[in-house]
């Protein structure tokens, strides 16, 4: 079960009594509502995230606090909820429409307690930082987390079956999330932003917390009298007739038992969701919707697989065959698990990235049908049938919430993903064998699937390397890919993927991010805008660079006769080894100059508040890629205004993007365009191409001349970058051009300005 799944969780068709079918004939009505409660549930997820991320920063480790705030806060929701369900004269459902109504409270004013929550943390510790961002998601997740207690207990009161019950609540409100993520990704968050997306939720919070309510009050409903059904006195362990079939959980596994294999479950369940998440997110080259899509994918198997279950849980009467056939689900999501990575590389050769959303959501539908077919086997359908569910519940979260940690933070640093995916296909197999103890078979039968699981164990470790080869190469060209193409590196780190072709060519997080070139003459990477520093400013001390990326552009900047001193932030460790091994920008390292921070540039930004500078130059990605506009929104330049020195500019990379170039010419006064770069000050631009020839004339990288002047090729060269002076708003074909402020306004005056809530472009890349 994913972070996302805990965060929704929940039902979809069971077969109940009449007094709870009501206006849907055989489908009880709560359900409903449960199914469009995990609908605003997972915008929540998508848009709070997104905000946090912004507050505090994309690296790896705000990542990882606020996705483990979201586990934890639902994980002791479960645990409310449960207690409240162990009181049967309660009305249950009553609860849950109240519940709806303060999620929805918080919805509605959820993003300005965000900003103000940031405000108050600005520059704090990280410690500090993490206690308010957890307080932050913990109210709305104790709320959401719980829902599925409450109605668990609710539901089994009138089934006396735990598994349909469980499978069929956890597959509803999965469902709704796994829609929300697929209509946020197509067009919510294009539509609507953030702020209206998070209005829409709690507005939907608001409409099914208050028509429970409605419901609750005219009908007078506080508990029912199941129907005659099996009934099962657990303390006298005497069974009576039940006409959906008859399991002796007696003797099946025991409750301390199920509790450890949630656990493990929940841990294996979102450790390849983060590998998955790698793979595809790199397979996209990084879009906003990939994120959304892949989880889309996940919720519908899990979903799916409750469904299933659901239906499992009412025919399947033999303790023995329901025990073979929890683990037989438990090896087979594993097994299928450990090929969605080898499947989707070969379906982005071959067809499309979007169908390797299909591998991803059958491995989901077996993993997604554990949890309920494990409550089915470790719960007696009583009274205390929702509070034992809150533990269940809990344990496989808190596994989650590790699975989450340990592989995303620990097992991605330290090996590749083909080991992180062996890693956790082991661990799946082990769980089965542990599972078999359990499984009353015979002394042979035993024996006879030990060694097949061991021997498929065994398997998994010898085919991965054929199956995994040339994965990125495979993920990156596409339709293009040939077997004799591959990469000179490849590094994988917890903040992404790093790939370099044998050509210098660097992609980073499957797109690409520059070239290892400080050649002028030579020019394969557009580093002519990196030398143009002294253009536009008169004595460039101090400069800070948000991005490092190859650290060509780097290496020229701080090799530039005016800069005293370059603080560099980078969120990708790894781009450090890869300049160590390329002798053209090792020196980069070595440079007294330089100073290299490991951070997201926003955070950095607002940590170190004091810092001013006299340039900040950002070479970053492009305006589309998923939290892009976190370096091109308004609120970000305002933020960046505020670090600069007087007469100070900003220069940064805008990738073509109209709106990018309209913020930065909104947000300050004076500005222009150098190719595809926005500079932007709060004072007039001090252009001047004679400064600018004078520094070029004289500029040195590593000792060595930028040009030798005693050559043709490199007398012709300078002449044709000082021919950009003279280009301001002339369009020449194949040349790098200028535009002024004026003239960008005129031809942007049609678009929209960036902010944090409307996301620029993200959102609209297909």
């Amino acid at each position: 079960m994913s972070a996302s799944a805990a965060a929704t969780l929940a039902p979809i068709i069971s077969k109940s009594s009449p007094q709870g079918t009501s206006f849907l004939g055989s489908v009880p009505w709560w359900y409903l509502f449960f199914f469009v409660s995990g609908f605003p549930a997972l915008l929540y997820q998508i848009v709070w995230q997104r905000a946090l991320f912004t507050l505090y920063g994309v690296n790896i480790e705000s990542v990882t606090m606020v996705v483990t705030a979201f586990m934890l806060g639902l994980g002791l929701g479960s645990l409310m909820g449960g207690a409240i369900s162990r009181y049967q004269q309660l009305p249950l459902l009553g609860i849950f429409g109240f519940v709806e109504l303060l999620i929805a409270t918080y919805g509605f004013f959820s993003l300005r307690v965000f900003h103000w929550a940031a405000n108050f943390t600005a520059g704090s510790a990280t410690f500090k930082t993490g206690l308010v961002a957890f307080a932050l998601v913990a109210i709305p997740t104790v709320l959401m987390g719980s829902t599925l207690p409450i109605l668990v207990s609710y539901t089994v009161r009138l089934s006396r079956n735990v598994g349909t019950s469980v499978g069929a609540l956890y597959a509803a409100n999965t469902l709704g999330s796994a829609a929300a993520c697929f209509c946020a990704g197509l067009f919510l968050m294009r539509w609507l932003g953030e702020s209206r997306t998070v209005g829409l939720a709690a507005s939907l919070n608001a409409v099914v917390g208050a028509t429970v309510l409605v419901w609750q009050l005219v009908s007078r409903e506080r508990q029912f009298e199941g129907p005659e059904t099996e009934a099962v006195d657990f303390q006298k362990g005497v069974r009576t007739k039940n006409e959906e079939g008859e399991l002796d959980r007696a003797a099946g596994i025991s409750f301390a038992a199920a509790v450890v294999t949630a656990a493990v479950a929940g841990f294996i369940s979102l450790g390849y969701e983060i590998v998955w998440y790698h793979l595809f997110s790199f397979t996209t080259g990084g879009l906003a919707k990939s994120f959304a899509f892949l989880l889309g994918a996940y919720l519908l198997g899990i979903g799916t697989g409750s469904t299933v279950s659901n239906r499992i849980c009412k025919k399947i009467a033999g303790l023995r065959s329901f025990s073979r056939l929890l683990i037989g689900t438990v090896l087979a999501a594993n097994l299928l698990g450990f090929l969605v990575g080898p499947i989707l590389f070969n379906l982005v050769v071959h067809v499309s990235y979007l169908w390797a959303l299909m591998p991803i959501g059958v491995a989901a539908a077996c993993l997604g049908a554990v949890f309920p077919l494990l409550c089915h086997i470790s719960i007696p359908p009583d009274e205390r049938a929702g509070s034992r569910m809150s533990y269940l519940y809990l344990s496989n979260i808190v596994g989650s919430a590790l699975g989450s940690y340990l592989t995303g933070f620990v097992l991605m640093d330290m090996l590749p993903l083909r080991q992180v995916s062996i890693v956790l296909t082991l661990l799946g197999l082990g769980l089965g064998l542990a599972l078999m103890l359990n499984a009353h078979l015979g002394r042979i039968s035993f024996i006879v699937s030990a060694v097949v699981v061991l021997a498929a164990a065994l398997l998994v470790v010898q085919i991965s390397g054929p199956l995994f080869r040339g994965m990125y190469e495979k993920m990156l060209m596409k339709e293009k890919y040939r077997a004799d193409v591959g990469f000179r590196n490849v590094v994988e780190t917890k903040s992404g993927v790093i790939a370099v072709t044998h050509t210098g060519m660097v992609f980073g997080g499957g797109v690409y991010d520059g070239c290892f070139n400080t050649s002028l003459v030579k020019d394969t990477n557009g580093i002519q805008r990196a030398f143009a520093l002294s253009y536009f400013h008169p004595n460039p001390r101090e400069v800070l660079m948000i991005g490092l990326s190859s650290g060509s552009w780097a290496q020229v900047i701080a090799n530039h006769p005016q800069v005293e001193h370059l603080t560099i932030v980078e969120i990708n460790p790894g781009y450090i080894g890869l300049i160590q091994r390329n002798p053209e920008v090792a020196s980069l390292l070595q440079n007294p100059k330089v100073h290299i921070d490991i951070d997201d540039g926003r955070r950095w930004l607002v940590r170190n508040a004091g810092r001013k500078f006299d340039a900040i130059v950002m070479n970053t990605t492009f305006n589309w890629r998923s939290n892009a506009s976190n370096l091109l929104s308004s609120e970000f330049l305002e933020l960046i205004r505020h670090h600069l020195n007087p007469g100070g500019v900003q220069f940064y990379n805008t990738t073509e993007s109209d709106e990018a170039m309209a913020t930065g010419i909104r947000v300050f006064p004076f500005g222009m365009r150098l190719a595809n770069f926005m500079v932007v000050s709060d004072a007039p631009l001090q252009l001047n191409e004679k400064r600018w020839l004078e520094v070029l004339s004289h500029y040195t990288v590593d000792g060595k001349p930028v040009f030798d002047f005693s050559q043709e090729e490199y007398r012709r060269r300078l002449l044709e970058v000082m021919a950009m002076t003279t280009t301001m708003d002339h369009d020449v074909p194949g040349s790098w051009t200028l535009e002024s402020a004026a003239h960008i306004r005129a031809r942007t005056a049609h678009a929209r300005t960036i902010t944090d809530d409307n996301m620029g472009t993200e959102w609209l890349q297909k």
